[in-house]
């Protein structure tokens, strides 16, 4: 009997999305590395697309007074938080949403996009002030690490376990193995990371590391579930053989804006809120 032969399609597809991943992988962590003004320009920028996609697969004109208004409040956000000024970077992302929301007439239209404008600005924000806080060069690895391996894991656990689906009316494709699979690497990357570091209480940074990967995970199926309400299969084709920023950093938004609101309520502040978790 023949051995069955894979689709060629799908080893396309493989191989594309390692040659992305090869390039943009390194790029980010030296950005990431550089931090300060690079690193703004870079969040700005995939918060931007990210926002682009939101706007393309909910229906919202590029150019109209709605999305026009988000990317200015994006921007606003930015500058103000860049400047030492989170409070105020939040402030302009409520302001900003509403007048898009009422620029689109209190319309279902106009939910999606006041919606897209928190979520993205949210983004936008907690990656900053994670960056720029304590110790944030060793919080923002540690946040990719653990998004990132997340990310891995899971395709690879569950393509080799396979098992019952997670939330196949969602996401077909997805298992309860590779959701298990990429959390428990998630977490020893995680603590991995903080070792590496010479970071205090390795314990909490594996806790932080299995949390994070579980709201990562749950961001990439908030992703789906959006997409699949507008009967989109991926959010753009920006990224060869990855789809588009959307489909990237879905896990990473959620995360990050998690880390964040933990934090605060922690007893952080708006400047540095991982610095309420007392891990540094």
């Amino acid at each position: 009997m023949a051995e069955p032969h894979q689709n060629p399609k799908k080893l396309s597809d493989l191989r594309l999305r390692f040659i992305s991943a090869l390039v943009l992988g390194p790029l980010v962590l030296l950005i990431t590395y550089l931090g300060n003004l690079p690193f703004a320009a870079l969040t700005l920028v995939a918060s931007g697309l990210f926002l682009w996609e939101w706007f393309t697969i909910t229906g919202t004109q590029a150019k109209s007074p709605s999305s026009l208004t988000g990317f200015a409040t994006l921007f606003a956000i930015g500058v103000l938080t860049v400047a030492g000024h989170p409070d105020l970077g939040l402030g302009a992302m409520v302001a900003g949403a509403f007048i898009a929301y009422a620029l689109g007439g209190f319309s279902k239209a106009g939910r999606w996009a006041i919606e897209g404008i928190l979520y993205s600005g949210l983004a936008l924000f907690s990656l900053l002030v994670l960056r720029e806080g304590s110790n944030g060069l060793l919080v923002a690895f540690f946040l990719l690490f653990v998004v990132w391996a997340t990310d891995i894991f899971a395709y690879f656990t569950g393509r080799a376990l396979g098992g019952p689906k997670l939330w196949p009316r969602v996401s077909p494709k997805k298992t309860w193995s590779g959701a298990i699979g990429g959390l428990v690497l998630a977490t020893v990357f995680g603590a991995g990371v903080a070792f590496v570091a010479n970071a205090q209480d390795l314990m909490l940074w594996a806790l932080l590391a299995a949390g994070l990967s579980i709201v990562s995970q749950a961001g990439d199926l908030l992703e789906s579930a959006i997409k699949r309400r507008f009967d989109v299969k991926d959010s753009s084709k920006l990224i060869p053989g990855h789809g588009g920023i959307m489909d990237r950093i879905d896990g990473l938004v959620a995360a990050a804006i998690f880390a964040v609101l933990i934090g605060l309520v922690a007893g952080g502040s708006l400047a540095d809120p991982i610095a309420g978790l007392g891990l540094i």
